[in-house]
């Protein structure tokens, strides 16, 4: 049974339905997608009782206005782009209630660039080789394959029980999005083909964000990066997170849209506990890097996933 949940006012920015990623497609040349901020969007899942990988409406700065068509339980996660539930703020990091008639929106960036709104039971998009995430360059998934537009609605497939119980984050797993963020890397894969004083330039300089940022990548400004011999090589497969230098010498930070191949050198990759932090990146914002070996990216990756199920376990039954 179809249920519609919210009819969207104004769509904002760039608002779209993205679940974990479109994943084992990439070889043939779609992208992943999926949420930019994995961390945000699986807590916002949690806090509603849904799977981590259930579909949630991810937020670009400014602008989206909703109205609820029924009560239900949402949570908003990620960043702080001040939203308001019936012109009052409105809470984050938690579960809460809305009722039918309520207009939910988000008036822009006070910290971070994205949020996400996960429903309790929830949401209907259209699934495509085992996600919901929309692609927008393969116009696939989510609503039609694009971004929500002005008279949509948004539906769910489960009527979930209207809840007043309220699921809230321990203040010490909820983010921050400074303006100024270091983000930890592993070297490589081809750091090879940089001089050592280009190395040298990468981990020790700032570079801000431009303005020509993105789902697909975020641009960066700043000293220029050396390579040996040229930023040709056979193009390869990109990961999310990979650093590529072209030959202006500018990096470039992949993120969940990019495409499936490139054909310049990558310096360095974005360990995958820090992805969000990229994902929360907005213009202007600076950024620096810091090398860490394989085996501490490891460790910090088997702590976050060991602190996802001690949280499910904790949140269990609704209470906090």
């Amino acid at each position: 049974m179809v249920i519609p949940i919210f009819e969207v006012l104004k769509p904002g920015l760039l608002t779209s339905i993205q679940d974990l990623g479109r994943k084992g497609y990439q070889k043939f040349g779609l992208a992943v997608s999926g949420a930019a901020d994995p961390y945000a969007h699986r807590i916002a899942n949690i806090l509603v009782a849904n799977p981590d990988n259930e579909a949630t409406i991810e937020v670009t700065l400014f602008g989206l206005q909703i109205k609820a068509l029924k009560n239900m339980v949402i949570a908003i996660t990620g960043g702080n782009l001040q939203p308001e539930l019936n012109q009052q703020p409105a809470p984050m990091w938690t579960s809460f209630s809305v009722k039918k008639g309520d207009i939910l929106a988000f008036k822009g960036g006070s910290s971070g660039c994205r949020s996400y709104i996960a429903v309790a039971g929830g949401i209907k998009a259209d699934q495509v080789m085992g996600s919901k995430s929309t692609d927008l360059i393969g116009g696939i998934g989510g609503m039609d394959g694009r971004a929500l537009q002005k008279g949509d609605i948004i539906d769910t497939f489960k009527d979930s029980s209207y809840q007043s119980y309220r699921r809230r984050l321990p203040i010490s797993l909820i983010p921050t999005y400074p303006n100024h963020i270091k983000v930890r890397i592993l070297l490589g894969p081809q750091d090879d083909k940089f001089t050592e004083n280009g190395i040298d330039t990468f981990l020790s300089s700032e570079y801000a964000v431009s303005t020509s940022s993105d789902r697909m990548a975020c641009r960066l400004e700043g000293p220029t990066i050396e390579h040996m011999c040229g930023a040709d090589i056979l193009s390869e497969g990109m990961f999310h997170g990979a650093i590529q230098v072209p030959q202006n010498g500018l990096p470039i930070l992949f993120q969940v849209g990019r495409q499936s191949v490139g054909g310049y050198t990558k310096i360095a990759g974005v360990i995958t506990v820090d992805l969000p932090k990229i994902a929360q990146l907005k213009p202007g914002d600076l950024v620096s890097f810091q090398k860490v070996t394989l085996e501490e990216a490891h460790q910090l990756l088997r702590k976050q996933e060991n602190m996802f199920k001690i949280l499910k376990a904790s949140l269990k039954g609704g209470q906090s």
